[in-house]
């Protein structure tokens, strides 16, 4: 499959422990979203954060949808791939290690993230999904045995329905993955407790045996 090109800036880590990240915007955001957040979440983590090559009405995303909710499945695969190559590629250009790489998304950066883990697992050491869905069910299930996911979700989030959060975390359990799912007195958009949650998330994965 051919690497698809991302548009993107990366940060260079200052800490040994602190894992680096990819850091997945939301559908309209850019390669700059997510920097500041990350960089309270996770301080001293190299930082890669490539802007969704797709634009729905002008906004960039990671893959295509029909309408909310209803994704072309065709191309959350091929753009899911992409990713993980871009990943590879980026780890060599920019040298960080890539066998520690935590995924930070929120919205559609979470969804890619969760399909990186679903069908690319080796691009994830972990991932903090902030407001995911369901997307994708692969046929195979992978082996995420030693990985790490965070699920964060809002109980009145008004995109997500209320089934997704659990259905996926089920979904990772199945695979061999650690999960914690937390949901939030919220909607759509990300309060205090996500941001606990995460920086929770990331400085266990700081501690974490190498």
């Amino acid at each position: 499959m051919n690497i698809l090109s991302y548009h993107h800036r990366f940060e260079p880590g200052t800490s040994d422990f602190a894992p680096p990240l990819l850091l997945l915007h939301g559908t309209g955001g850019d390669e700059n979203d997510l920097i500041p957040l990350a960089q309270k979440l996770s301080p001293g983590s190299a930082l890669l954060s490539p802007r969704g090559d797709v634009l729905e009405h002008g906004q960039p995303r990671f893959f295509r949808r029909y309408a909310e909710g209803v994704f072309d499945l065709a191309d959350v695969e091929k753009r899911t791939h992409a990713l993980a190559d871009f990943i590879q590629t980026a780890a060599r250009q920019h040298g960080f290690d890539a066998a520690r790489l935590v995924a930070l998304g929120f919205s559609n950066g979470a969804n890619i993230a969760a399909s990186l883990l679903l069908l690319r697992p080796e691009s994830l050491a972990a991932a903090a999904l902030l407001r995911p869905m369901v997307v994708l069910e692969p046929a195979a299930v992978p082996d995420l045995s030693g990985k790490s996911v965070l699920i964060s979700s809002g109980n009145a989030d008004p995109i997500v329905p209320n089934d997704h959060p659990v259905r996926l975390a089920q979904m990772f359990r199945r695979a061999g993955a650690t999960v914690s799912l937390q949901t939030h007195a919220a909607g759509h958009g990300l309060i205090p407790a996500d941001f606990a949650a995460a920086h929770g998330f990331l400085t266990a994965r700081s501690n974490a045996p190498r």
